[in-house]
């Protein structure tokens, strides 16, 4: 089943599950229950920490984490595991992988995202670390489609605004298509 987050990121052919980590767990677990998904696929625009990466870019990731930026700058820490992968996809990833932080704040410092690069982790999406965290609960594949909308920097949501309209064209373009190859069209 294709899922959204919804408000300025939705699409006729995804269910909108809601904004930020909160949201989209509950949301995504209710329609695990009720709906019952064979698999989870994640659509949406995202944010790069490295300028070195072309924007309006789509790709693939079945990799999350859950860095908040108080943990780069040594001022917080955290019991909890926040660096997943997909448990059902985690044996075919071939390619190098492309993880997607998530927190329910969008980053504007340069700074720290060189220290996100540093990490391995070269984009952030509000949703992505609760879409996985719910999948691998439910035992389910999962995978995230994105679209890099802007860089992280001081008007990173200017940019983000500029690029959202052709980012949501090419999400689209990208996910029919997949459609289309998959069921042999």
């Amino acid at each position: 089943m294709i899922y959204c987050a919804g408000q300025m990121e939705s699409f006729a052919f995804a269910k909108s599950i809601g904004v930020g980590l909160v949201e989209s767990a509950i949301n995504l677990t209710q329609s695990v229950l009720f709906d019952k998904p064979d698999e989870i696929v994640f659509i949406g625009t995202c944010g790069s920490y490295s300028t070195a990466i072309p924007l309006l870019e789509v790709f693939e990731s079945y990799g999350a984490s859950n860095v908040e930026l108080s943990f780069l700058e040594d001022k917080s820490y955290t019991p909890l595991d926040n660096i997943l992968t997909n448990v059902s996809r985690e044996t075919i990833l071939n390619a190098e992988q492309k993880i997607v932080n998530s927190s329910n704040y969008i980053s504007t410092d340069s700074n720290l995202a060189q220290k996100m690069l540093k990490l391995g982790i070269a984009y952030e999406n509000m949703e992505f670390f609760s879409i996985l965290k719910v999948a691998n609960h439910f035992n389910l594949p999962a995978i995230g489609i994105f679209c890099s909308t802007n860089y992280i920097h001081k008007n990173a949501r200017e940019e983000f605004l500029s690029n959202h309209k052709a980012a949501m064209q090419k999400l689209e373009s990208y996910v029919k298509n997949k459609l289309d190859s998959t069921l042999g069209k």
